[in-house]
C-alpha cells in the first residue's frame, strides 16, 4: 500500500500574496477557500512558487500555519520544507508537522551540489526528524543536481519517504521510477505542460503553477486523466496550452501572480530579485486566460 493514497489530482503550488511588503493573510485565506471550492485536491504552500527563497523563516512558518488553519482539514496540505542547509530543512519540517501539515515537500539541496550519498543523508535526516510523509522534489534545472532512481529506491525504504514531485522534464523517469518502486510510489508532475503525458505514464497528479489561476480546469484535467478518460483530458489541455506557455514566459510565479491580479484576487507584489511580468507578457497572459474561458475579452 502507498504511504499516503490521498495525494492525487491537481494541487496548486500556492503563491504567497503580499501587500505593502508583508504577507497578505486575508488574500491567502481567500485563495485557500477558492482553490478548494474550485476542485483542487491538495495545497502546496511555501514552495518556490510561494517565494520561499525570499520569505523570512518566521514568514515561511506563518504561511504554513495560515494555510493549515484555513484549510480546516478539507484537503491534504503538503508544506514546503526545502533548504540546502539540512539543519534548516529539519527546522522547517518539524514546524510544518506541528502546525498540522499532512506532508512535506523537500527539494534536492541546491547550489551545494551534493553527491547521491549526500542527498540520501539529507533526506534521511529530515525523515528521521518527523512522522509525516515526505515528497522528494527533484528539479535539476533549479537545484543543479538530479536525484537518481537508485537513490530514490533507497530513500523509499525509509518510513516517511512517499513519492516524488518530478520536474526533470524527462517523461521516461515516470516509467523508470514506477518500475523501480512500484505503482504505489507517489509520482506528481512538476511541469504543467507535460502533466497530461506524465499521467498517461503512471503519474498520480500534478503540483501545478497554472492551477493558481485556473484551478477548475486543472482539476478537471487531472480528474479525467485519473479516470482514464484521456479524450476529455485532452480537450481541457487544449484550452490550457496557451496559458501554460504564457505563465512561464517569465518566472512562473510572476505569471501566476499577474493572472490572479487580472482575476482581482491578489495584489501583483513580488519580492526582488524577481519582478512583475512585463507589459508584453501580461498581454499574452490575458489573451491566454480569455482563450481558456477564465475572463472576458
Amino acid at each position: 500500500m502507498t504511504k499516503h493514497p490521498a495525494f492525487t489530482g491537481s494541487m496548486p503550488a500556492l503563491v504567497t500574496p503580499f501587500k505593502d511588503g508583508k504577507v497578505d493573510e486575508a488574500a491567502l485565506r481567500a485563495l485557500v477557500d477558492w482553490q478548494i471550492e474550485s476542485g483542487s485536491t491538495g495545497l502546496v504552500p511555501v514552495g518556490t512558487t510561494g517565494e520561499s527563497p525570499t520569505l523570512s523563516h518566521d514568514e515561511h512558518k506563518r504561511v504554513v500555519e495560515i494555510v493549515v488553519a484555513q484549510n480546516k482539514g478539507r484537503v491534504p496540505v503538503i508544506a514546503g520544507a526545502g533548504s540546502n542547509n539540512t539543519t534548516e530543512a529539519i527546522d522547517l519540517a518539524v514546524h510544518a508537522e506541528k502546525a498540522g501539515a499532512n506532508a512535506l515537500l523537500v527539494v534536492t539541496p541546491y547550489y551545494n551540489k551534493p553527491t547521491q550519498e549526500g542527498m540520501y543523508q539529507h533526506f534521511k535526516a529530515v525523515n528521521d526528524a518527523v512522522g509525516i510523509p515526505i515528497i522528494i522534489y527533484n528539479i535539476p534545472p533549479r537545484s543543479v543536481v538530479d536525484m537518481s532512481v537508485e537513490t530514490m529506491v533507497r530513500l523509499y525504504e525509509l518510513k516517511n519517504i512517499a513519492g516524488v514531485k518530478d520536474a526533470t522534464a524527462n517523461l521516461a523517469r515516470v516509467s523508470q521510477q514506477r518500475h523501480a518502486m512500484g505503482p504505489d510510489f507517489i509520482q506528481l508532475s512538476g511541469e504543467d505542460m507535460t502533466a497530461l503525458a506524465y499521467m498517461a505514464a503512471g503519474g498520480h497528479g500534478c503540483i501545478s503553477v497554472v492551477a493558481n489561476v485556473a484551478p477548475r480546469l486543472c482539476a478537471d484535467l487531472m480528474e479525467a486523466a485519473l479516470k482514464g478518460d484521456y479524450a476529455k483530458a485532452l480537450k481541457v489541455q487544449d484550452r490550457l496550452v496557451p496559458l501554460h506557455d504564457a505563465t512561464f514566459k517569465e518566472p512562473g510565479l510572476a505569471g501566476a501572480k499577474h493572472g490572479l491580479k487580472l482575476l482581482g484576487r491578489i495584489e501583483e507584489e513580488i519580492r526582488l530579485p524577481l519582478l512583475p511580468v512585463t507589459p508584453a507578457t501580461g498581454k499574452v497572459i490575458r489573451e491566454a486566460m480569455v482563450f481558456a474561458g477564465l475572463m472576458n475579452a
